[in-house]
């Protein structure tokens, strides 16, 4: 049954209406034998998809099969089947007449003519591939009294032009294709996964435990002093030093005094509990020693630490200063998760492998952390070291839905087909209402070549996509009938599994959406503006997208967004697309937007047209790249996404007066592109290269109010540096080493801002750090130079 369903996915089901001759008295004659083809009316045929009895765990099939005329051409081609079943069975269909009902009009009037030519009986005839099985149902009464007048005046295409439906169900069993249980996936799962060490246990209990032996042993010194005090008085400096005998027989009296007080015991108790601390927290020893040489080494050992922590505890007590602990990193992990994706677009991939490093680094056990930088190295660097991050984030949940994907589309890249299956299946089965996990498990069948499971797979996609729009359509009629302002419910399933996503999530995902800036912010950032600019209103059109009017600006103006069509429906596709981008897998989102292509009947989108570009843009195909953004403005001229990545385009060409241009209207758009952190970064750098010191202030300060980072408190400091606001330069150049002080230009401009205010020492130390961390830049190099010549200061080599 299998290998036939195989061969053939498409089985009839044919239906007729065939009248039933009496034998008569004796033999049929030639005359009747010639009119049997004429007793067979209303023939009849629906087409099963057996197909879904292949897929694994799947053993009913019930649905409403559309009936068509029968046809044999169309027969043949749809079931490679040549011709009726009712031809080879027309006698044995004859002997059916005794268990068919009769009309009630041959009940009400009975007689020999009526009895020869009995009332007519509907048969269904359903068949093996091969046409082995007959079954006859008999049709409705009502439908029987009326057959011959419907016989006479429908036409060749009755079914079709009624729109027949036949509802069947077909049972079996087991299924043909056994189902994987959840257990043997995961099972199989932790089986592909190498065991990993354990990760080093937070530092804060051990540190927690040495600064409290560190005050106990403080606060015991203190006591003890004070009984000496009381025991021989304090010691005047001008009283000279005492000697070694009498500083003896003081400590054998402060010792007898104390033993016999009972306060040598209460310090020891004191001390005893910070102790037994250090031995959990430090050094993690919770179990008895097996050997005595095992105790003894652990005992010396912990002997000269606690000796030493008691030295450097009464050292701070007696010299009266504190060392200052060093100063905690100020950056966060969406900060850190921001200077990667600068670094990435800059092509810097070393600093920005550093700055996922240093995420993970803040907090190993964050699962978006290794996401993020396996997706940067999936794309950047290579797949094992994605797969093996990946992995690590499956470690930590293994039930993390977006890891069990992630490892799946990685072992698809390094061509381990098995391992991805698993992972698919295990995703659908761990998060059975995920659109994304259905897509991507169709898609990946789909390169196996497994169009069968593909077709479900998709199929059950489809089912979840409409669910969720009807819930969401239901929603937003149940808040209008209400007369409230629905809250937008999240479209992306991946977010509704273990915050994902978050995504983008825990990653760091920036709003698109400026905030209203404290009271007096304006007020104060109105003098670094030209004095065009308006700056609340810039502001205030940022947050009432709902109003028309732009913004009156020095840039070149958008066109009012006049009211277009309405938004193509979301398909499953897009959203697995939306979720491909974010980790870098370009030939799974190559292969969703084929399906996509295929699957829209009004042509490509705007959306798909952006997404296609993205891919190009990664690969350098600009030509490509090119065409695709022609094709999305044109479809829709006022999407500020499109003209941000023309700009983008642009500026990797090298062209940028026409980066400038698009960037520029983005910026005067109403409503804020995705990207915007990065429209304003290149747009601020072209306007320094342009000289055009006043915009690109204003830009990167639009920038740093959107998402503060090293380079646009930097882009801030140079063009107030070149407009000669010295004090302001320093400032922000002061906020920009404060995110990262590993920058060498940074360093530069503050040894120019330093030789300026005629402060050596820090010049020359500025300059250090310049030259430590290689600066790139050769013209502010010179520049640098040029200026400590003319000052006569700030290189310490000279």
């Amino acid at each position: 049954l299998q290998k036939r369903i195989a061969e053939c996915r498409y089985w009839p089901v044919e239906l007729c209406r065939m009248s039933v001759a009496s034998a008569g008295k004796g033999k049929t004659s030639k005359a009747d034998k010639g009119d049997e083809d004429k007793q067979i009316a209303f023939h009849g045929v629906a087409y099963v998809n057996m197909v879904h009895l292949l897929c694994p765990g799947v053993k009913q099939i019930r649905g409403a099969f559309r009936v068509f005329n029968y046809q044999d051409r169309e027969v043949f081609e749809k079931t490679k089947i040549q011709h009726s079943i009712f031809q080879d069975r027309r006698s044995q269909l004859s002997l059916a007449k005794e268990g068919l009902g009769t009309s009630p009009a041959s009940k009400a009037a009975p007689s020999k003519a009526q009895k020869e030519e009995k009332d007519s009986s509907g048969m269904v005839r359903s068949r093996e591939a091969h046409g082995t099985v007959v079954a006859l149902i008999s049709l409705c009464q009502h439908w029987l009294q009326t057959a011959r007048h419907r016989e006479q005046c429908l036409s060749p295409q009755q079914y079709s032009e009624a729109g027949t439906f036949l509802v069947m169900e077909i049972k079996l069993d087991r299924p043909l294709v056994p189902k994987r249980l959840r257990e043997e996936l995961v099972r199989r799962v932790k089986e592909m996964i190498p065991p990993r060490p354990a990760l080093p246990p937070r530092t804060e209990g051990a540190r927690k435990a040495v600064e409290d032996y560190h005050k106990r042993v403080t606060s015991v010194a203190v006591a003890i002093l004070r009984e000496y005090h009381e025991l021989f008085g304090k010691q005047l400096p001008d009283q000279g030093v005492m000697d070694q005998e009498t500083l003896e027989e003081q400590k054998r009296q402060l010792n007898y005094e104390l033993n016999t007080s009972g306060k040598y015991f209460a310090f020891k108790e004191q001390l005893k509990y910070s102790v037994v601390k250090i031995v959990r927290e430090k050094y993690l020893k919770t179990t008895a020693f097996e050997t005595k040489e095992q105790l003894q080494a652990f005992l010396s050992e912990l002997y000269v630490y606690l000796v030493d922590h008691m030295h450097i505890a009464l050292n701070k007590l007696l010299s009266g200063e504190d060392v200052s602990p060093a100063p905690p990193s100020c950056t966060t992990r969406e900060q850190l998760w921001l200077f990667a994706r600068e670094a990435e677009a800059n092509k810097d991939f070393e600093l920005a492998s550093l700055f996922y490093k240093q995420r993970i680094a803040q907090d190993q056990h964050n699962i978006q952390s290794w996401l993020d930088y396996g997706a940067f190295c999936f794309l950047y660097e290579d797949a094992t070291k994605a797969q093996e991050c990946f992995q690590q984030a499956l470690c930590l949940d293994p039930q993390h839905i977006q890891s069990l994907l992630l490892c799946g589309i990685v072992a698809v890249k390094l061509q381990h087909f098995e391992e991805a299956e698993i992972f698919f299946e295990d995703a659908c089965c761990l998060e059975p209402s995920s659109i994304i996990a259905w897509t991507l498990s169709g898609l990946f069948y789909e390169l196996q070549n497994n169009y069968i499971q593909a077709e479900r797979n998709f199929r059950e996609a489809k089912k979840l996509l409409r669910a969720q729009l009807e819930e969401e359509r239901r929603i937003l009629e149940a808040a209008e009938g209400e007369g409230k302002k629905p809250s937008s419910p999240s479209t992306d399933p991946g977010n509704r599994q273990s915050q994902e996503v978050p995504c983008h999530q825990q990653g760091g995902a920036w709003s698109s959406v400026l905030p209203l800036p404290p009271p007096g912010f304006c007020s104060m950032l109105q003098r670094f503006f030209c004095p065009h600019w308006d700056v609340r209103s810039s502001f205030g059109s940022r947050n009432k997208t709902s109003t028309l009017g732009l913004t009156e600006t020095h840039f070149l103006a958008a066109p009012r967004p006049a009211p277009g069509p309405q938004p193509p429906p979301c398909t499953i596709f897009m959203k697995t697309v939306e979720f491909l981008m974010k980790v870098n897998a370009v030939r799974f989102v190559h292969k969703a937007l084929a399906h996509e292509l295929l699957s829209l009947q009004g042509g490509p989108t705007c959306a798909y047209y952006l997404a296609l570009a993205w891919t190009y843009l990664l690969q350098e195909d600009f030509p490509r790249c090119e065409e695709c953004l022609c094709e999305a403005v044109r479809i829709d001229p006022v999407n500020p996404n499109v003209w941000a990545q023309k700009g983008h385009l642009c500026y990797l060409q090298k062209d940028f007066e026409k980066a400038k241009d698009c960037y520029e209207r983005v910026v005067s758009f109403v409503e804020d592109a995705v990207d915007m952190h990065f429209v304003y970064l290149r747009l601020g750098s072209i306007y320094l290269e342009e000289k055009e010191y006043g915009r690109a202030k204003q830009i990167y300060l639009l920038a740093c109010d959107n998402s503060a980072s090293c380079l646009t408190w930097l882009g801030v400091g140079i063009a107030c540096y070149r407009l000669e606001e010295m004090l302001e330069a320093e400032d922000a150049l002061s906020e920009a080493n404060a995110l990262n002080n590993t920058n060498a230009e940074v360093w530069g401009y503050l040894a120019l801002i330093c030789l300026q205010g005629g402060r050596q020492l820090e010049a020359e130390q500025c300059y250090k750090y310049t030259v430590k961390l290689g600066l790139q830049n050769d013209a502010l190099l010179r520049e640098i130079r040029a200026a400590q010549l003319r000052f006569g200061f700030g290189d310490p080599s000279l």
